[in-house]
């Protein structure tokens, strides 16, 4: 590897950006976040970073405003540095949910952070399974939008016996997302019909598909209070299905998500680590996926200008 690449990291998930550098044989670029008395937060580059290819890991977790601030902050003091490019690697972009208008007098948030990640310094960045295509199209830079899909179908073609399986979209919106999982898998794909009462509560109905007799698979791009997927569970049970399973790529899991989905009826949950699960969140209900060599790739062709669409032909 060139040794004018750089990779930092914010303190959303060090552990991620550790695997990366490990899959490329480099070490982690060094960098001090402090506060000072007042609150503010303090950063500092502590390497030479000038004309260097730079990126920084820093996905948007809890408390999610100081980590969207941390990340500003050292993409200002990177180009302050004057490094020659810098990627804003956010594996988990949470405010892709606040993609439009659904309600009177609200800001397109999504739009909001696109807009203020390109002011404080990045020239690029690379996600993962945004919530909505549409927020890709809110940026102005360039964006390289990678999928955990192909680590799913893996897990799952390695777990389960595929002959009697069925994917399911938890609701319209999410139906094309879990398409292209069924797609390549290939399993056929059910849809529940859901409306959303409030943020963290749901009402479920009928299920559209065969799903009797079949192990459902739910497939979604996060998991965060466990309300969808909880009453997902509950609806596929009554309409016959076999056994119940969940991928979900984000394992944000906040509030009440771990208890509620220890006590349902889900056999396990497939998470990867673009969202850091503490110890305390591990139980036995739930599997993680290392997607550091997906992101450790995608860097290195960026780095070196290569195709990163060709990953997923």
């Amino acid at each position: 590897m060139a040794i004018d690449l750089k990779i930092f990291s914010g303190s959303a998930n060090p552990k991620l950006a550790s695997a990366i550098c490990s899959h490329l044989g480099i070490g982690l670029s060094r960098l001090k976040v402090s506060r000072f008395s007042n609150d503010n937060l303090f950063v500092q580059i502590q390497e030479n970073v000038r004309e260097k290819d730079v990126f920084v890991v820093q996905p948007f977790i809890a408390p999610v405003g100081d980590t969207i601030l941390e990340l500003f902050i050292i993409l200002d003091a990177l180009k302050s540095a004057s490094a020659r490019r810098i990627t804003a690697v956010i594996p988990y972009y949470s405010y892709a949910r606040s993609d439009k208008k659904d309600a009177p007098r609200i800001s397109i948030a999504g739009r909001l952070m696109a807009d203020l990640i390109q002011t404080a310094g990045a020239d690029r960045v690379l996600t993962m399974d945004l919530h909505s295509d549409a927020v890709h199209g809110f940026f102005s830079i360039p964006v390289d939008h990678l999928t955990a899909i192909p680590y799913f179908v893996n897990h799952f073609r390695e777990r389960l016996d595929l002959d009697k399986a069925v994917v399911v979209a938890t609701d319209a919106g999410g139906a094309k997302r879990a398409g292209r999982f069924a797609s390549r898998i290939h399993l056929p794909m059910a849809i529940i019909d859901k409306r959303r009462v409030a943020d963290t509560e749901v009402e479920q109905g009928l299920v559209v598909g065969d799903v009797k007799g079949r192990d459902a698979i739910i497939f979604e791009d996060e998991i965060s209070t466990g309300g969808t997927l909880v009453a997902s569970v509950a609806t596929l049970a009554a309409a016959g299905a076999r056994r119940i399973y969940a991928g979900a790529t984000h394992g944000v899991l906040c509030g009440p998500a771990i208890d509620r989905l220890v006590d349902s009826a889900i056999e396990s949950v497939a998470v990867t680590d673009t969202v850091h699960l503490p110890e305390d969140k591990r139980v036995d209900k739930f599997v993680t996926l290392s997607v550091a060599p997906l992101f450790a790739e995608a860097i290195r062709r960026i780095h070196t200008g290569e195709s990163v669409g060709a990953l997923f032909d």
